[in-house]
């Protein structure tokens, strides 16, 4: 759902370029490390390997039913076909032929949706028991607005929790965490008290939840998002999903964890652009970006907004955009048929301007008819001037402006 992330912290739609994904299966698994307890599966990438995962799970666990789940970066899989319980082995064949392979739609994929190459074969912990189950919802996250972490959960679990949150957010409840000494006690308590949790589930719950915010911070999250946390028939407090964001600058510190990506979940051209050195980000809107520096990057797309447009990407191609690098942006932005013209914003501190704008030229030339959207190219800083020349002087199509409110203007016209 990663309803936590969206609601409180705000993101690009589709971007990862702060997180790294991963499949609920590798989500479990870290959770399990830090003593989480989990809806046990194992994943399989055939229907031969998921009727050999439901064997072993019957030996293991005694399930005798079992859950067969797409593993795609997306909620909402059971909404579009992506969760199926099969009751005997028969039915684990049919129904992982049925996922295995195919082109899983949800709310939260795109039009075209995403391939299913793997299931998880889940055991069945909606077993009788003495009491009956109920399902929660809980996410671990970052309150960008406190600058602290924060637990967010609701007795509301296993449905849209932005369906709860627009019309009955007096059912969500937060728990922020203080950096200097962490998650209290009482606080695990509250949480399970709250949730109107009593006896041993009681106990379970602040187990669970000291357990999960404990996963959050070891490995360095920017999420951790769980719907529906379960309280079994026999009060048992269980994982049944597990929706898992790595924060991406930490990696570095956690490189076991950069092993679990899969780039076949991930953008194409975020991947490539990432390869290349490029920090790219992919949007919605018709206005390619190509900037250096972060900061400089956000401004240009408040500029294409204020122009009454939306920017089709995130592009800082670095303090070094010579002639090769600019080309290599250029095709990465035209990879997106969305966009209509593109905004080259730079400021010339340690590269010269008139430097970006010979390589600008230089990939103008090089790159032939395969850019057939205009280009609109805003230059300031040292020799500023001489590269308003050159881009004038140089017979291309390309339209330069020196101020903000003149490259608007430029943006505007050229969409016209």
């Amino acid at each position: 759902m990663f309803i936590g992330f969206y609601y409180f912290c705000g993101t690009f739609k589709k971007s990862n370029h702060i997180h790294m994904n991963i499949h609920e299966y590798q989500g479990k698994e870290i959770l399990a490390k830090y003593g989480v307890r989990v809806q046990r599966g194992i994943v399989a990438n055939s229907p031969v390997e998921a009727v050999a995962a439901a064997k072993q799970l019957t030996t293991e666990t005694g399930t005798q039913w079992y859950v067969i789940k797409a593993q795609i970066h997306a909620g909402g899989r059971g909404k579009g076909g992506g969760v199926k319980l099969a009751k005997n082995l028969d039915q684990v064949t049919e129904l992982s032929e049925q996922i295995i392979g195919m082109q899983l739609i949800t709310p939260q994929t795109s039009a075209e949706g995403k391939k299913v190459h793997k299931v998880l074969i889940a055991e069945d912990v909606y077993y009788p028991g003495e009491s009956e189950t109920s399902e929660f919802y809980m996410s671990v996250l970052l309150n960008r607005a406190t600058g602290r972490n924060m637990i967010m959960y609701s007795t509301e679990g296993g449905m849209d929790i932005e369906e709860v949150a627009e019309h009955t957010p007096h059912l969500i409840f937060t728990e922020e965490i203080d950096p200097t000494v962490g998650l209290q006690g009482f606080q695990a308590r509250r949480i399970a008290f709250n949730l109107g949790v009593t006896g041993n589930a009681f106990k379970e719950m602040v187990k669970f939840v000291e357990s999960l915010y404990n996963a959050y911070v070891g490995c360095d999250a920017s999420m951790f998002e769980i719907n529906p946390v379960l309280k079994t028939s026999d009060n048992k407090i269980m994982a049944v999903d597990a929706k898992v964001n790595i924060d991406d600058n930490a990696l570095y510190r956690q490189p076991h964890y950069a092993d679990m990506r899969d780039i076949r979940e991930e953008n194409p051209i975020e991947v490539e652009a990432k390869e290349a050195g490029l920090n790219y980000v992919d949007l919605d809107g018709s206005v390619g970006c190509m900037v250096n520096g972060a900061g400089l990057a956000m401004a240009t797309m408040d500029l294409i907004k204020y122009a009454g447009f939306e920017p089709a990407n995130f592009l800082d191609v670095g303090g070094t955009a010579d002639a090769k690098r600019v080309e290599l942006a250029f095709r990465i932005i035209l990879k997106d048929p969305n966009v209509k013209a593109i905004l080259i914003n730079i400021f010339g501190g340690i590269v010269r301007c008139d430097r970006v704008a010979q390589g600008v030229v230089d990939a103008y030339k090089n790159m032939g008819d395969a850019i057939k959207v205009p280009i609109i190219v805003r230059l300031q800083g040292t020799n500023a001037e001489i590269a308003k020349e050159l881009i004038d002087n140089s017979g291309m199509p390309i339209l330069s402006a020196v101020e903000f409110q003149e490259a608007a203007d430029q943006v505007q016209k050229a969409l016209q």
